[in-house]
């Protein structure tokens, strides 16, 4: 049964989520206040590289079922996908997603379906509810009506993969949690008409813990391999080797170390779950310093490189260049947010008197924190003419590197094992 479904926010899982719902047979409405990207969404252009949405896109514009503008509009269901942000304090900002609700609550009615896909601390459903009840007093909501509420509200978080979003978002498992069994079975009902996997139900309590579990678990893991190369690193060991050698074990899978952590989810949401309850979190708080750290680790190696070049060629610093390879938060994006290398890259910028080039070739322009100290370059020319290579993520388009003796060459990603 085709719907009116208002996408609001068109950023990394908005406008993939707009893209397919139109796709399937609705009418989407997509809502940004970015008034750039809504002219290149309506003239069917992307500016990220994510697989196969180009051509989805195109298909949905086409179609006539994808409308996109900076207003809200009336709709059955409306789903909210705007971003959550770290503050200062390390607490979740919620301005966009009350900015949200704002907007949404003159065109809601009776019957209307409202999904939170955001991540957010436990307990912001219940509080978008305590919201719009205070806008909209003449309807009802959840938590105030239990079994007769006029508008259902249900979270369920989104659980892809940049590079591979438009599998996961129909392929993947939902977790879907109302503020009341009947906001639960609507938000199913919408679900398994969508995806593929399955429509997993609870309440919206459990669902937002799950998301933040999900990516804590990651964090807490990743932060055991960056530890262990620490370790490795000042043991004499070859890290690399001896979790090669540990995977063995029927029962034991290390991840692999890195520069760090990135992206908008692993890096963020683990501090959604400290700043609640910050007395009992303390492993998932510690595995947050040990991955924050490791980028500091990265830069100090760089400068004992630097200084060991130096004596070795008797030569003064601003004659070392310095190519660093890759500066996305993963291999094979083009997503900077948060991003490990970018911060690796900034910092030996600001220390480094000779030059430090960025080889990244997911991007066209380099963020606006390194515009003005790093020179984006092309692989081989880095390859080629760089005293110092440093290998920060391992896309596969460079795994044909191999510097020569003249060069010191720094694999921090495990890229030639």
């Amino acid at each position: 049964m085709t719907k009116q479904i208002s996408v609001i926010g068109l950023g990394y899982i908005g406008l993939p989520t707009a893209v397919i719902l139109a796709n399937l047979g609705h009418i989407v409405y997509g809502m940004d206040t970015d008034v750039s990207k809504i002219c290149a969404i309506q003239q069917a252009q992307i500016t990220t590289t994510e697989p196969e949405l180009a051509d989805a896109l195109k298909s949905a514009v086409q179609s006539g079922r994808l409308f996109v503008s900076s207003d809200v509009k009336k709709a059955d269901i409306f789903l909210i996908a705007v971003p959550t942000p770290l503050k200062a304090d390390l607490t979740a900002d919620l301005s966009y997603l009350q900015q949200a609700i704002q907007q949404i609550s003159p065109h809601l009615q009776k019957g209307n379906l409202v999904i939170i896909e955001s991540t957010v601390p436990v307990g912001t459903t219940e509080k978008v509810a305590q919201w719009l009840q205070h806008l909209r007093p003449d309807l009802s909501f959840p938590l105030f009506f239990q079994n007769t509420a006029d508008v259902q509200i249900a979270y369920c978080p989104e659980r892809v993969l940049p590079s591979k979003m438009m599998q996961e978002l129909v392929q993947n498992d939902r977790v879907i949690g109302g503020l009341t069994p009947a906001c639960t079975q609507s938000a199913v009902d919408f679900y398994q008409d969508v995806v593929q996997g399955k429509c997993l139900a609870t309440n919206a309590k459990t669902a937002e813990m799950c998301k933040l579990t999900e990516n804590s678990f990651r964090d807490v893991n990743i932060a055991f391999a960056n530890e262990l190369s620490l370790i490795c690193d000042q043991q004499g060991i070859d890290v690399w080797e001896l979790i090669k050698l540990a995977n063995h074990h029927p029962r034991v899978d290390i991840l692999q170390p890195g520069v760090g952590v990135g992206g908008h989810c692993i890096a963020v949401d683990p501090y959604f779950i400290c700043s609640q309850s910050p007395e009992q979190a303390k492993l998932i708080r510690t595995a947050r310093e040990v991955n924050n750290h490791k980028p500091v680790w990265v830069v100090e190696k760089i400068k004992v490189a630097v200084a060991d070049l130096m004596m070795a060629k008797n030569c003064r610093p601003d004659e070392i260049k310095i190519a660093c390879l890759g500066l996305s938060f993963k291999a094979d994006v083009d997503d900077l947010r948060e991003s490990p290398a970018v911060l690796i890259t900034q910092a030996l910028a600001q220390w480094h008197q000779g030059e430090i080039w960025a080889v990244e070739p997911h991007i066209q322009t380099l963020p606006v924190i390194l515009a003005n100290q790093v020179k984006l370059t092309d692989f081989s020319t880095a390859v080629q003419q760089a005293d110092i290579i440093v290998h920060l993520v391992k896309h596969s388009c460079f795994a044909t590197i191999k510097p020569d003796s003249t060069q010191v060459y720094l694999d921090f990603c495990g890229a030639t094992v």
